[in-house]
């Protein structure tokens, strides 16, 4: 039995130019097209072409795992009422197909595997000569800084997909990429360009949204949704609003290095996940974060060589480190040894442990301590991106947001930031020692003797009749 591909499927006009650019050996494209637009769908149709143009391993990417099987694996055109992946990767073509795995195989050797940004780490065994990475605004942005050399190496292609999320990793890509329109396909549509929803569907879905969220917020999400706007807020974002006044007051840019002064860090612990650092100095009443550092399934000797080669490089001498509250728990892979013990075995200065406070504590010390901060936005660049991602989740039921923050590729730096929140006290205003006859002014000198009070006096007039020098 013959079988074409695209199966029984053709791209729609405003998906023509995209589609072309892809057949005809585009390597890179970065779209931000509006809600229900269709782009996964002619990603899967992509990939299933490419699948069998050349043999190696295809991933779908979502920002997690579980969403990606919701999203992708088991959704349902509503048109059709057939699974879109039924639709793409129709099962004549199949050699194999693993639900717990969400991965399918091929008679030719190749496979395509539905992914989450959340646990790329796992995968590496597998590397992908084609890579769909959905809803890009919300994923975890070092997996295509890990991914990137990878598909350069085998001549891979990359295709990065969503709608906007702020002036976030997203944004950032869709600027560079209409940079290089030699190297990248690059395209912005809404639904005045694709027509895909009415206008009364439109101010149905308005109405809907500010009912929802307000009306200028609801606004703000329905210019995001289906106009593709990145000047909206992160919806539920915890710490957006400190970051702009920040930015407002001057206070993120090039913040320099004070080589006499000690440098502090402030930790997240991953096991299975990731680590974050934050650098920081104390100037004054100030607190400069002047370096950020992130990875994942490392070992605390890793982090012990990350600290002295800092140190070496940039002539960091430190301070305290500040490590959160579960750095004392004592681990079987280490030997019985704590964190904090394996941490003072790598002598890289005062190992402490930080106080211990909910979540909604450690997130109102860190916006009473964004005012005293400082950012380097070069060294910190990815840390603040961190910062501003970071969001309570949304209770779709209760049509609320969730008392807790949303664990995703955010929460690692955000716990850090917290932890060095945790780490200082406020700067008391500095005390001036008033003089005797202020304080009978006073009435705070009714504890002095009049002996106490004569010894003063005389002691005032014999340092007046010194001479200077």
């Amino acid at each position: 039995m013959d079988i074409r591909l695209p199966y029984k499927w053709k791209p729609r006009s405003y998906q023509a130019p995209l589609w072309d650019a892809l057949r005809g050996g585009k390597k890179r494209a970065a779209v931000a097209w509006h809600r229900r637009a269709g782009k996964d769908e002619i990603c899967l149709h992509h990939t299933a072409c490419a699948a069998h143009e050349r043999v190696a391993n295809y991933w779908h990417m979502l920002p997690e795992y579980a969403q990606a099987r919701k999203a992708i694996w088991e959704s349902v055109n509503p048109h059709s009422g057939k699974r879109r992946i039924d639709e793409a990767f129709p099962p004549q073509i199949r050699k194999f197909t693993r639900e717990n795995e969400m991965i399918i195989g091929f008679p030719n050797g190749s496979t395509w595997q539905v992914v989450g940004s959340d646990n790329f780490n796992s995968l590496m065994g597998t590397a992908p000569a084609g890579l769909v990475m959905s809803e890009f605004a919300l994923g975890n942005p070092s997996a295509w800084g890990y991914l990137a050399p990878i598909l350069m190496e085998n001549n891979g292609w990359a295709l990065f997909i969503s709608t906007p999320r702020g002036h976030n990793h997203f944004d950032q890509l869709m600027k560079s990429a209409r940079k290089h329109p030699e190297e990248w396909f690059s395209q912005i549509l809404t639904n005045d360009e694709t027509g895909v929803f009415t206008k009364d569907q439109l101010e149905q879905e308005l109405e809907r949204l500010q009912a929802m969220h307000g009306h200028s917020y609801g606004r703000s999400l329905w210019m995001q949704e289906y106009f593709c706007s990145f000047d909206t807020a992160i919806p539920g974002s915890i710490w957006g609003e400190w970051l702009d006044r920040a930015q407002l007051a001057g206070r993120i840019g090039a913040v320099p290095f004070d080589p006499a002064v000690q440098v502090h860090t402030a930790w997240d612990l991953g096991r299975t996940d990731a680590t974050a650092i934050w650098f920081f100095q104390y100037v004054g009443s100030e607190i400069h974060v002047i370096d950020y550092h992130e990875s994942s399934l490392k070992d605390i000797p890793y982090y012990g060589d990350v600290l002295r080669g800092k140190a070496k490089d940039r002539g960091f001498k430190y301070g305290t480190h500040w490590l959160p509250h579960d750095a004392r728990a004592r681990t079987l892979a280490a030997g019985g040894k704590s964190i904090q013990q394996q941490m003072d075995e790598q002598r890289v200065g005062r190992i402490q442990i930080a106080k211990r406070l909910d979540h909604e504590e450690g997130i109102q010390a860190a916006r009473a301590t964004f005012p005293f901060c400082w950012f380097d936005s070069e060294n910190c660049e990815y840390g603040l991106e961190v910062l501003r991602n970071y969001h309570y989740e949304w209770d779709e039921e209760a049509r609320r947001f969730k008392d807790m923050p949303e664990h995703d590729w955010s929460s690692h730096g955000a716990s850090a930031f917290r932890t060095l929140a945790l780490s200082w006290r406020r700067p008391k205003p500095e005390v001036v020692e008033k003089d005797f006859m202020d304080k009978l002014l006073e009435g705070s000198a009714q504890n002095l003797t009049f002996g106490k009070m004569k010894q003063q006096h005389f002691a005032r007039q014999k340092a007046k009749r010194q001479p200077f020098g």
